[in-house]
């Protein structure tokens, strides 16, 4: 019979530092809106894309594309990773190990509405470590996305048991959540499309306990040279056009592409979390997968 452990900083902190870091392309600045115009007006447009726009207009924007995409949602997954991203949601969940715990674990998963992380995130917990209480809050600035999620749970035996919650928030305010009150903090495939990535650190950093940990999902520099030109040409010529073929927009899936290109590499984005507080996980605190496509970020709040 297996011994289940408390849930305590120290031991996570050494399981997730034999996370292994790989190079994960050049580095590239977080590109903000530049211009001769004075500093306020710099300050108040971002990027949409490759697009400038008005930091009050992107969140609305940014709502459209995954509003268009929400039912198509895991087909646009598989477009984009050519289906392995579905590999790296296990390995970014095996990884956490959610369950192993003598208390229920409280996990937020941020930018989740379809409930693709927290289902697996509670299989974990309930098959491999024998945990049937800790919980899972779906937060979600999209409703489309979350009416999707809800929908799925009802397939499922969370939502009844009470272990699954929805919630419409933004993640860079997430009000609803109290301070110090989450021992998992995830993100997968979200936090680029965020306006302030700072602020989204922020309020992760709060709503966590002492030893609690954030992890990310995200995608990052492919390497090498060669194969990163490949896969930039097949993300700019032919998911457009799959996107057409998919979810009859292709104005959506050429906004997801130029987010991708535009989200800094993974040193960049490590200390940004490391100024946010945390304490990085392995030597780099990030692991890449899959020649650099993507990247599980850790970070953990001492």
């Amino acid at each position: 019979m297996s011994v289940r452990r408390s849930f305590n900083c120290g031991r996570l902190a050494r399981q997730l530092g034999l996370l292994r870091p790989g190079f994960c392309g050049n580095t590239v600045s977080l590109a903000r809106y530049n211009s001769s115009d004075s500093k306020k007006a710099d300050e108040s447009y971002t990027h949409f894309g490759f697009k400038h726009v008005p930091e009050d207009e992107k969140e609305y924007m940014v709502k459209n594309v995954f509003s268009s995409v929400a039912k198509k949602y895991d087909q646009m997954n598989d477009a984009m990773s050519l289906g392995i991203h579905r590999l790296w949601k296990n390995q970014f969940v095996s990884a956490l190990n959610p369950g192993n715990s003598t208390t229920p674990m409280k996990i937020l998963d941020v930018a989740g509405g379809t409930g693709d992380i927290a289902f697996r995130l509670l299989d974990h917990a309930t098959q491999r470590n024998g945990d049937y209480s800790s919980k899972v809050i779906v937060a979600d600035i999209n409703p489309d996305m979350l009416a999707v999620g809800k929908r799925r749970a009802k397939k499922t035996p969370y939502l009844e048991s009470g272990r699954v919650d929805f919630i419409e928030q933004n993640a860079e305010v997430l009000d609803k959540i109290p301070d110090h009150s989450i021992d998992i903090f995830t993100i997968a495939f979200g936090i680029r499309n965020c306006t302030h990535i700072d602020k989204v650190l922020e309020q992760a950093y709060r709503v966590l306990k002492p030893g609690g940990v954030f992890s990310c999902l995200e995608f990052s520099k492919v390497y090498p040279p060669l194969l990163a030109e490949v896969y930039r040409q097949y993300s700019f010529k032919f998911l457009p056009l799959l996107g057409t073929v998919i979810a009859g927009d292709s104005e959506s899936y050429q906004y997801l592409v130029e987010s991708i290109e535009r989200f800094p590499d993974a040193d960049t984005f490590a200390s940004m979390i490391e100024r946010a507080g945390f304490t990085l996980a392995g030597d780099r605190g990030y692991e890449c997968l899959t020649f650099g496509v993507a990247a599980i970020h850790t970070g953990v709040k001492l």
